[in-house]
């Protein structure tokens, strides 16, 4: 009885054992993926400041991508990018294609001036991929990113707010850690 016990004790820590390395591996792949598909994200020639791209990491390769660009070339080039990396079996592209319009077109370059002209703020702009993202559509506008602290949030939101031609600002914006 005691040997039955001891057997079944020992394939039962067996089993936690391998499911643990399993998931340790699944936890390593995942974050791989995680950062291999935000470094072709930064990397693409046109992704710049007035498009905002968002990823997920699904089971068994599955990338979902949504957020929205200004140019129908950089939807379909996230995804050719995308499918180049090792592990992802399949995409979901959900990113919205913003409409051409000459009013957001000004909303943005206004918009760029009063985020990225405010001194404190101006420092976003420094970067490849500036961290503060614009996105402007039928005058409504959404600022999407990372930023230093709660006091640059609140601030870009204010300089937002000012733009004349803007009907409405959603701040998006998330602090760093």
């Amino acid at each position: 009885m005691i040997r039955v016990t001891r057997v079944f004790v020992a394939s039962a820590l067996l089993l936690v054992i391998s499911s643990l390395a399993a998931l340790a591996q699944t936890s390593r792949e995942r974050e791989r993926l995680v950062r291999q598909v935000r470094h072709e994200r930064v990397m693409m020639p046109y992704y710049g400041l007035f498009d905002h791209l968002t990823f997920e990491i699904g089971p068994n390769g599955k990338v979902i991508l949504s957020g929205s660009v200004t140019r129908p070339t950089l939807k379909s080039e996230a995804e050719n990018v995308v499918k180049t990396i090792e592990g992802v079996e399949t995409i979901e592209n959900r990113i919205e294609v913003l409409p051409l319009s000459p009013d957001d077109d000004r909303v943005r370059l206004a918009m760029f001036r009063a985020v990225y002209g405010k001194a404190g703020l101006d420092r976003y702009a420094l970067q490849a991929v500036p961290s503060i993202h614009i996105i402007a559509k039928n005058g409504h506008v959404v600022l999407e990113g990372v930023v230093n602290s709660e006091s640059d949030k609140n601030l870009a939101e204010m300089q937002a707010k000012g733009v004349p031609g803007v009907f409405s600002v959603k701040n998006n914006l998330r602090v760093e850690k």
